[in-house]
């Protein structure tokens, strides 16, 4: 997987949008019990009760989204013990679960630090111009669009489970959409692995396109062993909305600026194409 750092293409306005979507993410995992890394993370049980707690109230699960019914009995956030030894306590749920607002709220809850950051890289390289060209409050819209559709789109291909869905990955896929129907021909900085980390300029077209390839890949199972732990599904989903919703402002949208070189900085020559 090629990381993004940086790419070619210049806002008119600062994207508010974004760094509030950014700050609003970290503070949210910042503050989440029991992960490790955050502010109040850790390993012991009492920790591990707590993050359970918190994800039954704040994450999205498939059965719930569909069939509308939250279970009675829920993680308290306590530590008892019982006939096989200490463990977290469940009780009769003390607070209303709103399942659909649960999508609204799992979008900024992630599950580690490499998954947020992952995240929020992908958000500021490229939802800075989705929101320049949409601006603000249609970017917000759109934004939560592509979450709901994607966290809804995954619950209906996997209704009977009760696994937490979590991250703005959905949403930020969305965004990756628009970005490629836009601005295809817009340089990207990328570092590739391959022994080293090579640094190149390459079209977004290549970049995301790729991206969205493994993303649908990695949905059927193949190829990779989380399969199960991460809802490539609902990416693909996120990207497809994202992509459909932008369809209409292409032809309004000014191209971005062709950069001075190529691939590895090269000076680019009048008889190359542009791609």
């Amino acid at each position: 997987m090629v990381i993004p750092v940086h790419d070619i293409n210049p806002v008119r306005r600062t994207p508010w949008v974004t760094y509030a979507l950014i700050a609003a993410n970290v503070l949210v995992f910042l503050a989440t019990p029991g992960m490790p890394g955050s502010l109040t993370g850790g390993e012991n049980l009492a920790q591990l009760c707590h993050l359970e707690a918190f994800m039954d109230r704040f994450a999205a699960v498939p059965s719930e989204l569909i069939h509308g019914r939250v279970p009675q009995l829920v993680p308290t956030g306590r530590v008892g013990v019982g006939p096989h030894g200490p463990g977290c306590v469940v009780a009769p749920r003390g607070f209303h679960k709103s399942p659909p607002l649960s999508v609204f709220t799992a979008m900024f809850v992630h599950g580690s630090w490499l998954h947020l950051l992952g995240n929020m890289l992908f958000l500021l390289i490229f939802g800075n111009n989705v929101e320049d060209r949409m601006g603000h409050i249609r970017y917000v819209v759109f934004y939560l669009v592509c979450g709901y559709a994607a966290g809804y789109g995954f619950a209906l291909l996997n209704a009977g489970s009760g696994d937490p869905l979590i991250g703005a990955s959905g949403a930020i896929a969305g965004v990756l959409g628009a970005y490629i129907v836009l601005w295809p021909r817009a340089r990207v900085w990328v570092l590739v692995p391959f022994l080293v980390f090579l640094p190149l300029r390459l079209p977004a077209w290549l970049v995301l396109g790729f991206w969205f390839v493994l993303q649908a890949v990695y949905s059927s199972g193949q190829g990779v062993s989380d399969a199960g732990t991460v809802a490539y599904v609902a990416h693909v989903i996120g990207f497809l909305v994202g992509l459909l919703i932008a369809l209409p402002l292409k032809p309004g949208t000014p191209p971005p600026p062709e950069p001075p070189g190529l691939l590895f900085g090269r000076r680019a020559r009048p008889s190359y194409p542009n791609w």
